[in-house]
């Protein structure tokens, strides 16, 4: 049969229930349903588009009959209309789909024995009357009432959405986000969509704003485009763009007159959302929370070199010998300039590569500060960086977050400017992957009279987020500054070690000549090899040689997300070799998830305490409630299913993302497939996140391309300039 009808072929009209809901994609509308037809004894399958779909609903239909040549008979549609049902059986699975939370197969069956074909008007209607059934009393009501509702609303924004060729993947979170007001807020002003909520781009909304009668030279449109660059930009690490720059990318994104972009521009300064300023002589602009933070950064930093330190006159040739009494550690001659600098003088930055000995250096200075009775505050960006650093010193150790202290209510930090930190010296590891905006945020919360120490590798990738904080600082000269290069004896046994600064200085990793060593090269040729030989050295050498946990202990690290070998591609394979069996399962935003998985936070939930790269592990996942629990570093955190996708699946992950991470064992794939992102510091990043073994796995040529390449791109900021102002 032919897959299409001639013109003159008539449509047919198929209804039914809906038994089984093979695939449906949130994205397109896409489904493919199996339904009950009457007067047809095997059940029917039915190809088309429904905004949302559920097993149990009555769909009405109108297409024509075609052979697929893989799947057999199908009725493929080119109207589906989706019904509430009408009979007991299709209300009860229905309710019982887990459509509804709070409602399983168990409740559902309980609510149609005891309300039958009225029970859609008693929980809308009469919801008291629930609580003449066992074990439901007023809380439970509440919850099934109130997630009925929710429901409601949530299916007609996904109409609309639908109705306007928009995915209706994100309609909980433009629910969360604008309540009932939603379908309202979004008319008014599509393009808002891609501002307030995440996982929806400037396309998505441009589609919706068009389907909406929004005209394509419209200035709200040049503006939302303008600052979709400049977003764009921003992701990249830039804070500024400069404005030819953008006049061009505007121009070719949205297709109108330049004169209609430029106009856009001018309304954004005017508006306060972006400030126009010269940098290096060329005219850029900045979007105007990256400016506020640089201004902040520039001046606190400056406002904070003034002064004596508070533990006033420290005399190092005393204190350093006291210092190596006390820790039974000799300083060496670099490391004890460090400790001197940092005694002296209120603001330092101590930089260098792995096994020069900073964490020696932090350790000294606080034996000797807390000696003197000071208040010391120790934090890093991530997690496991801040755990690191407290077990090195002994001392506690939080996030940046955590130090600051989130309040949801305000919406902000608890500690800020007119509420500082209770310090006098404020410890900062792993500077280099601070963003300028977290930077403004902590520096704001430490009090005047406090002392800084920030520590960092310069040559590690920078910040995921917009700016070069560390990089800048140092360029800028304003602020004392000691660069480590010895590597210690015990450090220079470590291959790792070595590797990492072979790499830094423009040399290919050595290989070993010992079969003990920590760090390995595996030569594979194409990209298929190279991913047949990763899966094997995770799931079997590494746990037989090293008796290392593959999921737990070892972590793949790759250049980009896209590509066969890329984190997305590997993260498949992986999960398939090392968790492929565990139920029950859930799946959303292109993922599937099930207890044991291993996945990575994607941005920073406040409400929940988690933030952008924490990885943890999925404990839980209840379908019925639709959630899912995962533990963080012992911490479980329940996520909505609708919240997916603010977590992604973590066996392999970017080089980006690991960073301010350690892990026991790190294995990195190689290929000139990844040619866009091969850079040394890309490479080096990568090798130093090893802690106890690296493996590089691919091409030699793919490893001497990121190891010559340092085209490290320079991102745009000003904060050089403001520090020498």
């Amino acid at each position: 049969m032919p897959s299409t009808p001639a013109s003159e072929t008539p449509l047919e009209h198929l209804a039914g229930s809906v038994e089984r809901v093979t695939f449906h994609s949130e994205e397109t509308g896409f489904c493919v349903l199996r339904v009950k037809v009457r007067g047809h004894r095997d059940l029917v399958t039915v190809v088309g588009t429904a905004p949302t779909i559920t097993p149990g609903e009555y769909i009405d239909s109108a297409g024509w009959w075609i052979t697929d040549r893989t799947h057999g008979l199908q009725f493929k549609t080119t109207q589906l209309r989706v019904v509430p049902p009408t009979t007991l059986e299709g209300i009860e699975r229905y309710l019982g789909s887990g459509m509804v939370k709070g409602i399983g197969p168990h409740f559902a069956r309980k609510l149609v024995q005891a309300f039958g074909a009225e029970v859609f008007d008693v929980i809308e209607q009469t919801p008291t009357r629930l609580q003449d059934l066992d074990g439901i009393g007023p809380k439970r009501t509440a919850r099934v009432v109130a997630a009925w509702a929710e429901q409601k609303v949530i299916r007609d924004i996904m109409v609309f959405l639908h109705s306007h060729g928009v995915g209706t993947a994100r309609a909980v979170r433009i629910y969360k986000t604008y309540g009932t007001e939603a379908i309202a807020r979004v008319q008014e002003n599509p393009y808002r969509l891609a501002l307030d909520i995440h996982g929806i781009g400037f396309k998505t909304a441009d589609v919706l704003a068009q389907r909406l009668g929004i005209p394509r030279d419209a200035v709200i449109r040049a503006q939302a485009g303008v600052r979709h660059v400049l977003q764009t930009f921003a992701d990249e690490g830039h804070c500024a763009v400069v404005h030819a720059e953008l006049l061009d990318a505007a121009t070719t994104l949205l297709e109108i007159p330049e004169t209609t972009i430029a106009q856009a521009i001018t309304l954004e300064v005017q508006e306060e959302r972006l400030v126009a300023e010269s940098i290096d002589g060329q005219p850029c602009l900045l979007l105007v929370p990256l400016y506020r933070a640089e201004v902040s950064v520039a001046t606190q930093l400056l406002h904070l070199l003034e002064g004596v330190p508070p533990w006033g006159t420290i005399d190092p040739a005393k204190a350093i010998p006291w210092v190596e009494q006390h820790t039974g550690r000799t300083l060496a001659a670099s490391q004890r300039a460090a400790v001197a600098q940092v005694l002296t003088g209120k603001v330092t930055v101590i930089t260098g590569g792995p096994g020069v000995g900073k964490t020696t250096i932090v350790t000294s200075i606080l034996q000797a500060l807390r000696a003197k009775r000071m208040r010391v505050l120790l934090c890093a960006p991530t997690g496991r960086a801040a755990k690191r650093l407290s077990e090195a010193t002994g001392l506690e150790a939080k996030t940046i977050h955590r130090l600051l202290e989130f309040d949801p209510k305000g919406m902000g930090f608890l500690h800020n400017i007119t509420n500082p930190l209770a310090a006098d010296l404020v410890v900062i590891d792993e500077v280099s992957m601070v963003d300028v905006v977290l930077m403004a945020q902590l520096l704001r919360a430490i009090p005047a009279q406090a002392a800084v120490l920030l520590v960092g590798d310069v040559d590690q990738l920078p910040s995921v987020g917009p700016g070069a904080v560390l990089a800048d600082i140092i360029a800028s000269e304003r602020i004392p500054t000691v660069t480590l290069t010895e590597i210690f004896r015990q450090a220079a046994s470590s291959q790792i070690i070595v590797n990492a600064h072979r790499i830094n200085r423009g040399q290919m990793p050595a290989t070993p000549e010992t079969s003990d060593s920590d760090f390995y090269v595996i030569t594979a040729d194409t990209p298929e090899d190279i991913q047949a030989k990763l899966l094997r050295v995770v799931t079997e050498r590494i746990p037989q040689r090293f008796g290392l946990h593959p999921i737990r202990d070892v972590q793949v690290l790759t250049p980009m997300n896209r590509g066969s070998l890329g984190a997305r591609a590997l993260n498949v394979a992986l999960q398939e070799a090392l968790n492929p069996d565990a139920t029950p399962q859930v799946a959303r935003f292109g993922w599937t998830y099930a207890p044991g998985d291993k996945v990575i936070q994607t941005l920073n939930d406040y409400d929940k305490d988690v933030f952008n790269g924490d990885i943890g592990q999925v404990v839980r996942v209840d379908v019925v409630e639709g959630e899912v629990v995962i533990s963080f570093e012992g911490r479980e955190v329940t996520y909505d299913v609708a919240e997916l996708d603010e977590v992604a699946l973590a066996y392999a992950t970017t080089v980006h993302k690991s960073q301010g991470s350690e892990y026991p064992a790190v294995v990195i794939p190689l290929a000139t497939q990844h040619y866009p992102m091969l850079a040394r510091n890309l490479l080096y990043t990568g090798v130093t996140r090893g802690k106890q073994l690296v493996v590089l796995i691919g091409q030699p040529k793919a490893c001497a391309l990121a190891v010559r390449n340092v085209r490290a791109m320079r991102r745009l900021t000003n904060l050089v300039a403001r520090l020498r102002q």
